[in-house]
């Protein structure tokens, strides 16, 4: 498999935010979200058996695995092997996707966390929407906010597709678009059933640091 990197942090967003994770971060996206803060993702990197990654994984210590890119699905049979191995393993495996793959043939024991892609990322024609179908009451989907125009179409797409209780709901502010405190005043007066998902790592180590 073609990784960027793997590297140990605290998990910085969804409802595990804070817990001590290993991050598997694979190469290559078939997105450009204009908010995206892992470009270097998209070149970068070198092949990486399966066994030398469970080797890093396993040695850290930690019990939870964050799968991520990048686009982990762009690897797809590699990551079928690398998440089936990690289960086995013991591991609590997380696995971040763009929303623009199918999700269908993950493990079900994964946790996925997918990404709507909202208008101010430039991305949202690429949403697949079938994979909603595929949701478990596990998984975790994430709107990233820039502006009211994206919250407005976040919530119609809640809506549209009955979303509201079938798993957990992410609202994050875009880092340096608008600020924590606006998004969760409009969350507070439509008294939305969403969790305001800061993106704890950048809040911690500094918006330009790699490798956390």
């Amino acid at each position: 498999m073609k990784v960027c990197e793997i590297f140990s942090s605290i998990q910085g967003e969804s409802t595990y935010a804070g817990v001590p994770c290993i991050f598997i971060r694979l190469s290559g996206c078939n997105l450009r979200c204009s908010y995206c803060d892992t470009k270097y993702s998209y070149e970068e990197g070198s092949e990486m058996p399966i066994d030398g990654i469970m080797r890093e994984v396993l040695s850290s210590g930690l019990s939870t695995v964050e799968i991520t890119g990048g686009e982990p699905l762009m690897q797809e049979e590699g990551l079928h092997e690398l998440t089936a191995r990690l289960i086995e393993a013991g591991l609590n495996v997380l696995i971040e996707t763009n929303g623009s793959l199918n999700i269908g043939n993950i493990q079900k024991a994964a946790v996925i966390i997918m990404d709507v892609k909202t208008p101010s990322s430039g991305m949202s024609s690429h949403n697949d929407y079938s994979n909603f179908s595929h949701l478990k009451n596990t998984d975790e989907l994430k709107f990233v906010i820039s502006d009211r125009c994206d919250y407005d179409w976040a919530v119609r797409i809640l809506k549209e597709h009955a979303l509201m209780g079938r798993c957990t709901l992410l609202f994050s502010p875009a880092y340096g678009r608008i600020a924590p405190r606006e998004l969760a005043s409009w969350i507070l007066a439509d008294r939305l059933d969403v969790r305001l998902n800061i993106q704890l790592h950048k809040y911690i180590y500094g918006p330009e640091e790699r490798g956390v």
